[in-house]
């Protein structure tokens, strides 16, 4: 395809909670400009319209042959992603999907042959992965300073199970749970610490709540072929808030509230029905009230360690703590500009440069590995060896 100059045409399908939270990129960078959404509901397609201009659609058809769209955003329920990107790749379109790539392996495969077949590029995200912290940790490790990453701790502890749900949310073989949402955060993050190429994944999940019968918790024990192992925790159970340990920095980068412990689940006392609880869930998205704070530090995924020979990494919202032999010191990010930069920075150099970033399809469809196998080794008690792993510079070269 053709490179253009000026902004990067987007055009948005589904302008839902992920739309949102990509929204302060694309009101605050003006290297994109969106042009077109498609959207079911026609209070969402009118809002968009009234903020952005460009053209509206509720059929997917027309949406995807809109001549000024460059490249699609597929910000769709987890179940859907399959059909919108194939549709997006057919008409010409390059694709960003929002995380995961989709959720049963087969689907992934056929997404990444439809982008290879038609000549377009798949990115997979946004995913924690292109946080500048976990950039500028990466950095440091191809450095060299501090030797080989050996080992790569990555913990976190949320409300996510008692935010506002839909049903299918709360069903496991349509994408719910915590594995497919959030697990794919950190096992993109770790993967691209150890170096991408996983090996093995030994795991155990947690469904103790049986008005909410889905995943909400795991730990997981991951090997990679070039040595290093990680161990990945993740409770979205509404208890402990392991922000306190990221100096109360939420994880979309604003700050949060220490007294509003509890407030997830509060909000859901007198939701009577399942129809209540997707009504609220209705309120998170485009066009209605309840949008997230303002940030003022990078997005994060919950406290990560990285163990080298030399030193200990430790990822916080600004930057990278280094502990070393002898010394610590403090490597700081680039200075923060707004939420989501570096996706941007992806899209742009993906479509105007031919640039892709390492998260591409076939990252994507690896990552989605690593899911499965955690719900397979948690099912059988077994070890899951990983067939589909993919290093760093085989993103590079894609």
């Amino acid at each position: 395809m053709t490179s253009e100059s000026g902004p990067v045409r987007v055009g948005v399908i589904g302008l839902g909670r992920g739309f949102v939270l990509m929204l302060p990129a694309f009101r605050n960078d003006d290297r994109v400009r969106l042009v077109a959404a498609c959207a079911p509901r026609e209070d969402s397609r009118q809002a968009f319209v009234d903020e952005f201009g460009g053209k509206a659609y509720p059929d997917i058809e027309a949406f995807c042959a809109d001549p000024d769209i460059e490249v699609v955003y597929v910000a769709t329920p987890h179940q859907l992603h399959c059909e919108h990107v194939i549709a997006a790749a057919r008409a010409g379109k390059h694709v960003l999907v929002d995380k995961p790539l989709t959720i049963a392996f087969e689907d992934g495969l056929r997404m990444v042959e439809a982008c290879d077949a038609a000549g377009v590029h798949l990115i997979v995200g946004p995913s924690h992965s292109f946080d500048a912290p976990v950039a500028t940790a990466r950095r440091l490790i191809d450095s060299g300073d501090f030797g080989n990453v050996r080992m790569i701790h990555a913990f976190n502890y949320t409300d996510f199970l008692y935010r506002p749900r839909r049903p299918e949310e709360l069903r496991t073989d349509l994408g719910g749970g915590v594995i497919f949402s959030q697990g794919v955060h950190q096992i993109d993050i770790v993967r691209l610490l150890a170096g991408g190429r996983g090996d093995a994944v030994f795991a155990m999940t947690g469904k103790w709540d049986p008005e909410r019968p889905t995943e909400g918790a795991y730990s997981a024990l991951m090997s990679f072929k070039n040595g290093p192992f990680a161990s990945l925790t993740y409770s979205g159970f509404a208890h402990f808030d392991s922000d306190e340990w990221m100096g109360w920095t939420g994880e979309l980068g604003n700050r949060k509230d220490p007294d509003a412990y509890g407030g997830a689940r509060r909000a859901l006392a007198d939701v009577a029905s399942p129809e209540e609880e997707a009504k609220l869930k209705s309120a998170r998205t485009y066009g209605s009230g309840d949008m997230p704070k303002p940030a003022s530090s990078y997005e994060h995924f919950g406290p990560i360690v990285v163990s080298c020979d030399r030193a200990d990494l430790r990822l916080t919202p600004d930057g990278v703590q280094v502990y070393g032999d002898t010394q610590k010191q403090f490597v700081p990010a680039p200075a923060f500009r707004h939420p989501r930069l570096e996706v941007v920075d992806a899209i742009v150099s993906t479509v105007r440069e031919n640039l892709p970033p390492v998260q591409n399809g076939a990252w994507g469809l690896a990552s989605l590995e690593v899911c499965l196998a955690i719900l397979e080794a948690a099912e059988t008690g077994q070890p899951v060896r990983l067939k589909y792993q993919m290093g760093l510079e085989e993103g590079v070269r894609r």
